[in-house]
Order: structure tokens, then sequence, then C-alpha cells
């Protein structure tokens, strides 16, 4: 359903209003067409009071949301990732964790990343997104 609330063109309107002129007669269309502005205006009201309510309701049951950062144009994958890997794990409780790896200098001069060794009657590190 394209074009409007009942689908009509401007030349079927045309015809229905002549038709109704005609139906109602000259002497009683000033009255049905103050009828038909005060039923429109009774309606608008009444729609403006209802979206008002279910304003202050909505406000009500949000409060104070951050509508500008839930904005897709603002969604930066980048910076989710980037924020997502800056954040500190939760320590672990019960026991210290050691290092899992030291930095040596490797034959170029360069760093490079060793494992570390790990305590006697501990578990070996497993990653098991590595495989």
């Amino acid at each position: 359903m394209n074009g409007g609330l009942f689908n009509i063109n401007g030349a079927e309107l045309v015809v229905i209003l002549l038709v109704v002129a005609l139906v109602v007669g000259p002497d009683r269309l000033p009255a049905y067409a103050r009828q038909l502005g005060q039923f429109v205006r009774a309606v608008r009201d009444q729609v403006r009071s209802v979206r008002s309510r279910v304003d202050e309701e909505v406000q009500a049951e949000l409060g104070d949301v951050d509508w500008s950062a839930l904005d897709p144009r603002r969604y930066d994958p980048r910076r989710i990732v980037r924020e997502a890997l800056l954040d500190e794990p939760a320590p672990a409780t019960g026991r210290t964790a050691a290092p899992r790896s030291t930095v040596r200098a490797a034959a170029d001069g360069g760093p490079r990343t060793t494992p570390a060794p790990h305590a006697a009657g501990t578990s070996a590190p497993y990653d098991d997104e590595a495989t």
C-alpha cells in the first residue's frame, strides 16, 4: 500500500468531494465541513495526549539513558577491540600467577619471547585457542 492512508490519488479525491457535495447539498455542506473540522481537531488532540503520556511513561522507565552512546554511527570496531584487549583481566584468587614469559635478547639484538618454566606440581599453561 503506497500512496497514503486510503491509497487515493488526487483525481479520485476530487471525484469523492464532488459526489459528497451533490449528496449533501450546498445548504448543509458548511455545517458538515465544520463538524468534520471539529472531529479532526479532537482526534489530533487525543493523539497528542496519548503521545505525551507514552513519552512520560517511557522516560520514567528508562531514566537517564545515554542514547548517543548507542548511536550506530559511533560504532567503531577498532576502538571496541582495542578497549577489550587493554582491559586488565580479573586477578586470580587462591594462587599467585607466575610470569608466563621472559624476554631475552636474540642473536640479532632484538627481544625474543620464550615461555617461562612453570613451578613443580602445577600444570603447564594451556591455550585452547592456539590449536
